[in-house]
């Protein structure tokens, strides 16, 4: 009899602990999804005469230090145990975070010059390409073989993006206005977005790789990549707006971007360590939805057919990729 209580009290604790994973991870995900799609409203908030005012590298710099900030203290607290561990502060273990970062730093400028090259909706239609290159370097670097259904959920997931983007024109969060302007994209441009998609899908799926390939906690791990991050940002910062105020046109918004963006960074790095960058795609399409949901509250944005049929390709793109077997 004891034996069987035993059993039924062991099963019902299983149970309760798989309703708490499950109930975390949902938490992750819908954080994820709302800190990712605040990011371009919250940008419109600090515009003043349509214009940003801070240097984005100044940000970038910041959000690195936050991350690195976080996952130190969660280091101390929660994973002291881990480090100083036999081989943890190997070159082995640390400098493989070294690329993605670098990596990241080149992206977040190429960014801002191919502003030049071609109007903003064009940017953000082709940008989805990065869907396509994460998922042919997660099958090349990852070994992990798609089959072609879920090759077309990730297509779909690219249309949609394409859809968002033009039901968000002129969307005051956008780099700039694309209100009365004609679509183009230079040669320059053409070269610059593929490389931009390409460096995008590589450094997210190394970044997955080096976190997944190593018996080391995830926020010692996070404290290699983001010390590199604040290195080789602090370089870019310094090198593009020299002699220059580093906090000139900071608010109480940027500092909310800062935030928002280093929680995002955190918990996008839990996706890549516990699952994988797939989710991370189905992560970013769905924070559409908030990004047109705040840009509707906070600017009047005025929704448009093509909003709807983004919202219908996402859900068709969810239900081909995790439901249909």
């Amino acid at each position: 009899m004891d034996a069987v209580e035993d059993s039924g009290t062991f099963g019902l604790s299983s149970a309760k602990a798989q309703m708490r994973g499950r109930l975390g991870w949902g938490l992750v995900l819908l954080l994820s999804v709302l800190a990712y799609g605040s990011h371009a409203p919250l940008i419109g908030l600090c515009k003043v005469d349509g214009k940003v005012p801070f240097s984005s590298s100044s940000v970038v710099v910041l959000v690195e230090l936050a991350k690195l900030f976080v996952s130190a203290v969660l280091l101390l607290t929660r994973d002291r145990s881990s480090f100083p561990s036999r081989g943890a502060t190997s070159a082995r273990s640390v400098l493989p975070f070294a690329v993605p970062a670098s990596l990241y730093a080149i992206n977040n400028n190429l960014v801002v010059h191919m502003q030049h090259h071609m109007d903003p909706v064009t940017f953000q239609v082709l940008s989805n390409l990065k869907i396509a290159a994460t998922a042919a370097f997660y099958s090349l670097l990852l070994r992990q073989r798609l089959p072609m259904l879920k090759w077309l959920a990730l297509f779909l997931l690219m249309v949609a993006g394409a859809c968002h983007a033009g039901a968000l024109r002129g969307h005051p969060g956008e780099v700039e206005p694309a209100v009365n302007t004609h679509l183009y994209i230079t040669p320059w441009g053409a070269v610059a977005i593929t490389v931009y998609c390409s460096i995008s899908g590589l450094s997210a799926v190394y970044t997955e790789r080096a976190l997944k390939s190593q018996p080391l906690s995830l926020n010692l791990q996070n404290l290699f990549l983001y010390t590199f991050g604040v290195a080789v940002n602090s370089i870019v910062h310094t090198a593009s707006t020299p002699g220059s105020n580093f906090f000139e046109g900071y608010s109480a918004w940027v500092v909310l971007i800062i935030a928002t963006q280093a929680l995002n960074g955190l918990l996008m790095s839990i996706v890549m360590k516990y699952n994988n960058n797939i989710t991370r795609l189905f992560i970013i399409s769905c924070s559409m939805l908030v990004n047109v949901t705040l840009s509707v509250l906070l600017f009047n944005l005025q929704l448009t057919p093509l909003f709807f049929v983004a919202v219908g390709l996402i859900c068709i793109s969810i239900h081909l990729y995790y439901l249909v077997r």
